[in-house]
């Protein structure tokens, strides 16, 4: 197991390009198994995650081509449904929570789907009820095997039906919409999450010979077809990495420029930061952050302390509300960080506090935050990754700490952010990546 060795204090100066999208390179690489023509998707980032999901398929019988080192072609012609029920199978999805996505496909072109329960961070219950009370309103039956942790789903001739969704899923919303574009008539998906990457996938599903309305909206139309053919898409750059980057900068009192952003497709994230006193320009595509002695927590109209809370799009996405949390404990001011989606995501903030900041955990929801305004520095200790987003909320603290910290578990960084040490050492970080039993 690799750790990384964090020598604190060093500000960055320069400029980062953000990777491409992870959580839409899960959805769309999904999608690949909806048409046997050739899908070719450029910009894919080099991470754990989207690399095992790419292995994943490859094992499964989907013919895999590396044509650069951000762009893959997939051709998936036929599935080998005997290796589904391998144990093979079940290790390799057990390692990934978008594994969960690959059933509406399956289901939409093949009319069945097996996938064991699928892993990921441990942040917290996160039901899949959403997908699967979808796939049954599309006329689907669904089983899950309780000792073998196994769920299968039939439905040899889907029909469009109309479902308002409990909860605004992503990777819900994502599943249902891969199974219904070829389903028979048309089917109507309300309080769909919206997302950018929710957005991309349907685009790319309309360049197949899907016919999806509403996009952008959290009302969708799609009418089924036949059948999808092949296509071209490029993923957007990864909005959390951008977050990541802007509180990074902040934190360290670095100057940086962020280059390529699709800052069209940033939503609420710029003018929040903005409310932490966080300044930067946009420069066409890019975002500039200049160097800051202090930033100062807004406070609302009336006085209040400021909350920052995760919503649907476009609300706040959860993925940044460990970076928030970390930013704000050298601000001037406090704020209530509440993080409603998942109740294990803020446990990381004993961590925070072990290395002096003043936090105070309210429930497995909130957390309020007194910032020290850089009059005191964190001080370095030896700490877990839980999660992707918490590991680099760390990695920050760490970044901005006096003395060397000590990082464990790091493959969770690894599973979202592509070579981070190698990157911001560039910029003027001190990380080193050593093995444990050094």
């Amino acid at each position: 197991m690799a750790v990384f060795k964090v020598e604190g204090g060093y500000r960055l100066h320069g400029s980062i390009t953000p990777q491409g999208a992870k959580n839409e390179a899960l959805q769309v690489i999904c999608a690949t198994l909806l048409t046997p023509e050739r899908v070719t998707i450029r910009n894919i980032p080099q991470i754990l995650d989207v690399m095992q999901l790419i292995e994943l398929l490859g094992a499964m019988g989907v013919e895999i081509e590396r044509l650069a080192e951000d762009t893959y072609s997939f051709r998936a012609r036929e599935i080998d449904f005997d290796y589904l029920r391998t144990d093979d199978y079940r290790r390799r999805c057990a390692r990934l929570r978008g594994s969960v996505m690959l059933i509406g496909p399956m289901l939409a072109r093949f009319g069945v789907g097996y996938i064991p329960k699928p892993g990921g961070d441990k942040i917290g219950r996160r039901r899949l009820d959403t997908h699967f009370l979808g796939f049954q309103k599309l006329g689907a039956k669904f089983n899950f095997d309780v000792a073998d942790d196994f769920f299968t789903v039939e439905g040899r001739e889907l029909r469009g039906t109309y479902m308002l969704l409990d909860e605004a899923s992503v990777t819900g919303t994502a599943n249902i919409i891969m199974a219904a574009v070829l389903a028979r008539g048309i089917t109507t998906i309300y309080n769909a999450a919206c997302e950018p990457y929710i957005q991309q996938l349907c685009r790319m599903l309309n360049r197949m010979g899907a016919r999806i309305s509403g996009i952008a909206s959290n009302l969708l139309t799609i009418e089924g077809v036949e059948a999808l053919g092949g296509t071209e898409h490029a993923l957007l750059p990864d909005m959390i990495e951008v977050g990541s980057f802007i509180g990074m900068a902040a934190m360290t009192r670095s100057e940086l420029t962020i280059r390529n952003v699709s800052y069209e497709n940033l939503g609420i994230i710029p003018a929040q930061f903005a409310r932490m006193g966080i300044r930067f320009e946009q420069r066409n595509d890019d975002i500039y952050i200049p160097c800051q002695e202090h930033y100062s927590i807004e406070t609302f109209l009336d006085g209040s302390i400021m909350t920052i809370a995760d919503a649907p799009w476009p609300g706040l996405t959860p993925d940044l509300l460990s970076i928030f949390l970390v930013v704000a404990t050298q601000a001037k001011g406090a704020v209530l960080i509440h993080q409603k989606m998942f109740e294990s995501r803020l446990f990381f903030v004993d961590k925070l506090i072990d290395m002096g900041a003043q936090i105070i955990l309210c429930d497995p929801h909130r957390a309020t935050v007194i910032g020290h305004d850089h009059r005191m520095q964190l001080r370095a200790t030896r700490m877990t990754s839980p999660d992707i987003r918490a590991g680099v909320a760390l990695l920050i603290a760490a970044m901005s700490a006096e003395g060397v910290s000590t990082i464990q578990n790091i493959e969770q960084i690894d599973r979202g952010y592509k070579d981070i040490d190698g990157r911001l050492n560039a910029l003027g970080a001190r990380i080193e990546r050593l093995d444990e039993c050094l």
